[in-house]
């Protein structure tokens, strides 16, 4: 059997068991604070695909989170093998803000919604104004919200321009803002590759930057003070992360 044949079973079976076992916890009534099912599947699940496409995460600046709590994390994003890395090495409860396209995808986007991660349609300003209601209700509920504030995925591994979003939703909720830097996705499953690449991915954690006190006139500076974050992480390099 290929490595692509298994991969593609795994993420065939993972999916079906991991939706099947949010199920129950509905069915249930589990809570859905920390550690719940609604944590466990997701990193459960990111954590067998990595290892069925032999995909190696180190995580670098965990000591900027001690004792942090609920806050807004701001991610790049290039691979959907992001979401895997950043599911497996960010601690706590985390919710993603996801592309609502995303959950129109049989099994597995019925898997996103029951496990609480949140659509967002930029294409509608109402309805992303209302994703970001919901990314404040579980910043308030304990848990953290993943904000990808690029919009979408860069096609040459390079930040995009950033949208204002994820930074309202810091100024809103006054959580701090954590910069979170991908490395070597890319060239593991660039978009619109369905099998990656094995190899080795790299998330660097930066400082925590305050929003206490900033009002809504201040999104733009914070913008530009995590744009110098991610950057200054991004070209922060010890090895070569990417395919093995």
């Amino acid at each position: 059997m290929t490595r692509s044949v298994r991969y593609l079973l795994a993420l065939l079976g993972r999916t079906v068991s991991g939706t099947a076992r949010l199920v129950v916890a509905v069915l249930r009534r589990e809570p859905a604070g920390p550690g719940s099912a609604f944590d466990r599947v997701p990193r459960e699940w990111s954590r067998r695909l990595l290892a069925a496409a032999r995909i190696e995460v180190g995580t670098r600046g965990l000591e900027h989170l001690e004792g942090l709590g609920p806050c807004v994390y701001a991610a790049n994003h290039v691979s959907f093998v992001d979401i895997w890395a950043l599911e497996v090495a960010l601690p706590g409860s985390v919710r993603f803000v996801a592309k609502e396209a995303l959950f129109r995808i049989p099994i597995f986007g019925t898997a996103l919604r029951i496990s609480g991660q949140i659509p967002i349609d930029r294409g509608d300003r109402a309805q992303a104004i209302d994703a970001f209601s919901h990314a404040a209700e579980a910043l308030r509920a304990g848990r953290s919200a993943i904000v990808f504030p690029e919009g979408t995925r860069s096609r040459d591994g390079r930040l995009q321009p950033f949208k204002k979003g994820a930074f309202v939703l810091a100024i809103r909720t006054q959580q701090p803002l954590v910069p979170v830097y991908v490395a070597g996705t890319l060239g593991l499953m660039p978009k619109g590759w369905i099998v990656p690449r094995s190899g080795r991915v790299e998330v660097r954690i930066g400082p925590p930057i305050p929003t206490a006190g900033l009002g809504y006139d201040d999104r733009e500076a914070l913008l530009h003070c995590c744009d110098a974050a991610m950057r200054a992480l991004a070209s922060h390099v010890d090895g070569p992360p990417g395919p093995g």
